[in-house]
C-alpha cells in the first residue's frame, strides 16, 4: 500500500476499496477489474484510491491478504479441545466454505489468472507457519501422540485436501452443494484420526 490508513475513517475507505474489488473481480474477472471500476463501484474518486493502492496490482495484493486473513480467522475460531476430530473438522470446513462464499467467483481469478507475488509462494512465510502448526496442532490432538515425520506430512495433506476441494468447489459453483460438504467433512475426519499405520506391501 502507499500509506497505512491510520484514523477510523481512513480504514473504513481501505475497507470499502477491498471489498469493492473483490467484487469486480468476483463478477468479471481479472480481464473487467479496473481501478476506475473499483473506485466507481466504492463510491470514491479514483484519486482517493490512489492516495493507498498506487495500482491495481497492489489493490490485489491487499485482497489476496484480506482473504488469507480470513482463513486464519475462522481457524483461530475452530477450537480442537474438548471435540471430536468430526465435530472439530464440521466446523473447520463449515467456517472455511463459508469464507470462501462471500464472493466465490474471487477465488477462480485470485488462483487463476490474477498474478501471484512471490511473497504468496514462501513456505515459511508467516501465514504458511501459522497455517500449517495449526492442522499440526490437530494431528498430535487426534493421534495422541508426538508428531513424528508421517503426522507432519498428514497435516500438510489434511490443509491441502480442504484447500483443494474447497477451491475447486468455488471454480465449479458447488461451495453450497451439501454433499460437497459432508463428504468433505468424512474424508478429513476419518483422515485426522487414523493412527497413520503404513499397511505393509
Amino acid at each position: 500500500m502507499r500509506k497505512e490508513p491510520r484514523q477510523a475513517r481512513s480504514r473504513a475507505t481501505v475497507e470499502m476499496i477491498i471489498e469493492a474489488g473483490a467484487r469486480i473481480l468476483s463478477n468479471e474477472g481479472w480481464a473487467g477489474f479496473t481501478t476506475n471500476k473499483v473506485a466507481d463501484t466504492a463510491g470514491l474518486s479514483v484519486g482517493s484510491l490512489y492516495q493507498y493502492f498506487p495500482d491495481k496490482l497492489s489493490l490485489i495484493e491487499a485482497i489476496r491478504r484480506r482473504h488469507l486473513n480470513d482463513c486464519l480467522a475462522v481457524m483461530r475460531k475452530c477450537q480442537i479441545e474438548g471435540l471430536t476430530a468430526a465435530q472439530f473438522v464440521a466446523n473447520l470446513v463449515q467456517g472455511m466454505i463459508a469464507a470462501h462464499s462471500t464472493c466465490p467467483g474471487l477465488h477462480r481469478v485470485l488462483l487463476d489468472d490474477a498474478p501471484i507475488f512471490d511473497g504468496y509462494m514462501n513456505p515459511n512465510s508467516t501465514f504458511e507457519v501459522e497455517y500449517l502448526a495449526y492442522y499440526e496442532k490437530a494431528v498430535a490432538t487426534y493421534r495422541r501422540r508426538e508428531l513424528d515425520m508421517i503426522d507432519r506430512t498428514a497435516a500438510l495433506l489434511i490443509s491441502d485436501a480442504i484447500d483443494g476441494v474447497i477451491h475447486n468447489a468455488a471454480r465449479r459453483g458447488t461451495l453450497r452443494d451439501p454433499a460437497v460438504q459432508s463428504e468433505l467433512i468424512r474424508l478429513v475426519s476419518l483422515y485426522l484420526a487414523d493412527g497413520g499405520e503404513v499397511a505393509a506391501p
